[in-house]
């Protein structure tokens, strides 16, 4: 099985003061949510949506409320990082898509390469553009 390729996405972005302060990068990766409700502790395996350095959006079926405390487990590392819920969106299937914010900037918990602060996603490559290699020549045919 090979590893899920990160793919990045422009955010919508309005004004310069509505930035983001680091990219998003829209990839699935197995984690776990540890955290209480109702003073019952609960633990949820679940994916990612997309993920940066500050937090990431995921969707849990477990009920939780926007700054409650969370923590986040990377399921390949084992490492465990604290958490807020910064926000709570759509419900689908029973499960709530959840944003999280760690205590601490931390790029190194999810184990990909971010592109750099002054990446443009608007001048990524992207298959079908005009811009194209001309076609070799064709190989000669060979003689008898």
């Amino acid at each position: 099985m090979s590893d899920p390729k990160p793919t990045t996405m422009p955010s919508a972005v309005t004004e310069s003061s509505d930035r983001r302060r680091s990219h998003r990068v829209f990839i699935s990766m197995p984690v776990l949510v540890r955290g209480k409700y109702a003073g019952q502790a609960f633990e949820e395996a679940t994916q990612t949506i997309s993920v940066s350095a500050h937090g990431g959006l995921l969707r849990v079926a477990a009920r939780l409320v926007r700054g409650q405390a969370v923590s986040i487990v990377n399921a390949k590392t084992a490492e465990e990082l604290p958490c807020t819920v910064t926000s709570l969106g759509q419900k689908e299937n029973g499960k709530t898509e959840v944003g999280i914010e760690f205590t601490e900037a931390s790029p190194l918990f999810w184990r990909i390469a971010f592109p750099p602060e002054d990446w443009d996603p608007s001048e990524r490559k992207r298959p079908g553009s005009t811009h194209h290699r001309p076609s070799p020549p064709p190989l000669p045919k060979p003689s008898r």
